[in-house]
């Protein structure tokens, strides 16, 4: 009897259970991302460790990163990979930044009673940053 880390799924599960369509995995495949096995008819199987590479691939994109990140991401032995790594967090940091900056705004415009938010001095303050550059 095979143990539960000996299941295999097809490409339609793995796609239904992560909400994509199943050419998204194909595409991965094509690009080098994912390698499951085939079985003797030539259907892709994924096993619990391919599995964990679609999430790791989901997860990232999500994220923000490229297909060309992730796969520098994935690959260990990647010249690159720490470079790419610190970009990717680079960039997350300027964005959670922007999404704070957005979140208060968002927050003051919410709660502000002017009625034109965009005359309203404290909105605009959230805004200095981009404006500076008119001054």
């Amino acid at each position: 009897m095979k143990s539960s880390r000996d299941r295999t799924w097809s490409v339609g599960e793995v796609a239904e259970r992560f909400d994509l369509p199943t050419n998204v995995l194909r595409h991965w495949e094509s690009v080098g991302l994912l390698t499951p096995p085939r079985d003797s008819a030539g259907r892709r199987r994924y096993s619990r460790d391919d599995i964990a590479r679609v999430a790791a691939i989901q997860r990232n994109k999500d994220a923000g990163m490229t297909l060309d990140q992730i796969a520098v991401l994935l690959d260990s032995g990647a010249p690159e990979r720490h470079a790419v790594l610190q970009a990717h967090l680079d960039d997350l940091e300027h964005r959670m930044e922007q999404m704070r900056i957005s979140r208060e705004m968002t927050e003051h415009a919410y709660n502000c009673k002017a009625h034109d938010i965009s005359g309203c001095p404290a909105f605009q303050r959230h805004l200095a940053d981009l404006m500076a550059a008119f001054d």
